[in-house]
């Protein structure tokens, strides 16, 4: 097919994954002790060292991608007389999927005769990762641009993401929390549970006590909502927490299996702002489930 998917790392696809459904991936930069870094390559990045850190007090700081790193990788693509599907994260999270569309437009200037779709996922780690990864599926099943971005759509409004963390202060500090106090996890080992909303941003829908409370809760949100499990896949995204990540697997396929559970790290971007001991998970449920 004549056309390249791409998205940005905040997908937190794997190398492998993104290699085998030929995926484009840019790369978003982080900040740490005033020196820029990138995570081109999740097989060689250590994830644990990275999230340790944090837990001792380093700070990392983020920015999101500029027009001209978009408008780069587009030309490219479209110089090679390849059209353009984007997956980008939540323009409810971020400003960089405003970026794409600036780009988007100054590239189509130059190559009116191309197509550049780009699709906001409203949402980030797996819930962006979940939608490139079926749009690499169906072009190598031989499905054209326009019906893969109309099957992207659908499942974007039936993908249900929710997530836990350690320390809502990550979220609180890189300004991707609304309506909830950071200080919520401070008192009694209380555990917040979020979901991004119809609008892509993250909101606090219930909290609980303890750790193994808070891992259960997902897996209980999972056989409330989920729909047609057995022949989806289904993500979790974890920030140094193998072993959380691990016990969630077993009480999803307890009584629901999925067709696949693929299980990913948040990478270091995505990772600074929810922080270590995060744990996600990202499934197909009704339409509009969103909205819940």
């Amino acid at each position: 097919m004549n056309y390249t998917i791409v998205t940005d790392s905040a997908a937190n696809i794997p190398t492998e994954l993104a290699v085998k459904y030929d995926i484009r991936i840019i790369t978003m930069t982080y900040f740490r002790d005033g020196k820029e870094y990138a995570c081109r390559d999740t097989s060689k990045w250590n994830g644990h060292a990275y999230y340790q850190k944090i837990r001792e007090g380093a700070k990392v700081t983020t920015s999101q991608i500029n027009p001209q790193k978009y408008a780069d990788v587009f030309t490219e693509i479209c110089k090679n007389g390849q059209d353009i599907l984007f997956v980008g994260l939540s323009s409810g999270v971020s400003g960089s999927f405003n970026s794409a569309k600036i780009a988007r437009q100054q590239v189509l200037e130059a190559f009116p005769e191309r197509k550049i779709v780009l699709v906001d996922s409203l949402g980030a780690s797996m819930g962006e990762g979940l939608l490139a990864l079926r749009a690499g599926l169906l072009k190598k099943e031989g499905f054209d641009l326009r019906t893969v971005k109309d099957e992207l759509l659908r499942m974007r409004d039936r993908m249900f993401q929710v997530f836990t963390v350690d320390d809502l202060m990550h979220l609180k500090r890189g300004g991707r929390l609304s309506g909830i106090s950071a200080g919520i996890g401070t008192v009694l080992g209380i555990k917040p549970l979020l979901t991004g909303n119809c609008d892509g941003k993250i909101i606090a829908f219930s909290k609980v006590r303890g750790r193994n409370k808070s891992i259960e809760a997902l897996a209980q949100k999972y056989e409330e909502l989920v729909e047609n499990q057995a022949v989806q896949t289904v993500a979790i995204s974890q920030a140094d927490c193998p072993e959380d990540a691990l016990y969630l697997k077993k009480l999803i396929m307890k009584n629901k299996p999925p067709k696949e559970v693929i299980i990913v790290d948040f990478e270091p971007v995505t990772g600074s702002y929810v922080g270590p001991g995060a744990l996600a998970l990202f499934f197909m449920s009704h339409d509009n489930v969103r909205l819940k």
